[in-house]
């Protein structure tokens, strides 16, 4: 044992860092609950003193509703049962005042002498700071979908009004109602990104039927960032809407397939690849001239998004793949796992 790790073992070490951790409140307590100890920590998080806290019954840090359904006791039990009980949750202050705390609570056994210690932190500050962010999250997505929704209005009305094609208005409507699905998908993951599949599922949920024979997919999870979800959705909406007017989706035995899968090269990076591909629908032949549809899922992932798409149009149906750098970015949330 080194001279350190001796140090750490000494009682009186033990006691000064006890008395130097400020920001966790650390006491022991009988298997009942009652308190034995009292760190200046848990006094400064608290508000009770020494004298206050010794013999008092820690269920009194729960809020009202937690002690109504036992959640204390429930706490005691499983830390003696498992060795380890950790919760996340508001306390209360002796002023009543709330604090959002992480607490472990472990069995702490010497000899014949049974007892429980628990070590907490207040993090009330960045639980609030989190809901404040929420909040305002919240608000400029509601602003944002109002937007779309006043754009999408005064489009048509613009459009109706200088006689425009029916077709083209009915068209750009579309692409505005699938931008706003997009925003959506992105509003329910708090801006964190968007799983492939659900962009997938999306698109094509309105087309699907019973035995899901027109549509099949299949690809692991990988996750997009906010701006190429956005990119994503407009794409299959593109590919979608065409399959449904000319394509696969046409006729009654036609069908869609997508697959995807994900890559990283030698530096880390990730790397997504996407096909689609129409199958037993009419005879495809290449178009007259290159459309809307084809220039915008060119330009959004080649100039925009630094990728590649490349539409064949095959006499068996029409087929895209997709070579796309994702973003890499922390907030996108979790790592791609395989399905």
């Amino acid at each position: 044992m080194t001279q350190d790790s001796r140090a750490l073992t000494d009682p009186r070490m033990a006691e000064l860092i006890i008395d130097h951790a400020r920001d966790y409140a650390i006491f022991t307590m009988e298997l009942d609950g009652r308190i034995t100890s009292w760190s200046p920590g848990a006094e400064r998080i608290t508000g009770y003193g020494l004298d206050e806290a010794i013999g008092m019954n820690f269920e009194a840090l729960f809020t009202a509703s937690d002690r109504s359904t036992g959640q204390a006791q429930l706490e005691l039990d499983k830390a003696w049962r498992n060795g380890h009980a950790e919760d996340t949750r508001w306390h209360l202050r002796k002023n009543g005042e709330r604090f959002w705390a992480n607490g472990v609570t472990s069995p702490l056994v010497d000899g014949d002498l049974n007892r429980l210690v628990k070590v907490m932190r207040d993090e009330t500050r960045n639980r609030l700071a989190d809901e404040q962010r929420i909040l305002l999250l919240n608000e400029l997505n509601h602003r944002i979908n109002n937007t779309l929704v006043t754009v999408q209005s005064l489009v048509e009305q613009t459009l109706r009004a200088s006689d425009t094609d029916r077709r083209v208005r009915e068209d750009l409507t579309a692409r505005l109602m699938a931008l706003a699905d997009a925003h959506k998908l992105l509003v329910d993951q708090n801006w964190a990104g968007a799983d492939m599949r659900a962009i997938v599922e999306k698109a094509l949920r309105p087309y699907e039927t019973a035995d899901n024979r027109r549509l099949r997919t299949d690809g692991p999870n990988v996750r997009l960032s906010p701006q190429q979800a956005v990119t994503m959705a407009l794409v299959l909406h593109e590919m979608t809407t065409n399959a449904v007017k000319y394509g696969a989706l046409s006729t009654p035995d036609g069908y869609v397939e997508t697959a995807w899968n994900l890559h990283y090269d030698e530096d880390g990076a990730r790397h997504m690849t996407f096909l689609w591909e129409e199958k037993g629908g009419p005879t495809v032949a290449p178009p007259q001239r290159r459309g809307f549809g084809t220039r915008l899922i060119a330009r959004s992932l080649g100039d925009d998004m630094g990728g590649k798409a490349e539409i064949e149009y095959a006499p068996q149906g029409v087929r895209c793949s997709v070579r796309l750098p994702l973003i890499t970015q922390p907030e996108i949330g979790m790592m791609d796992q395989p399905t």
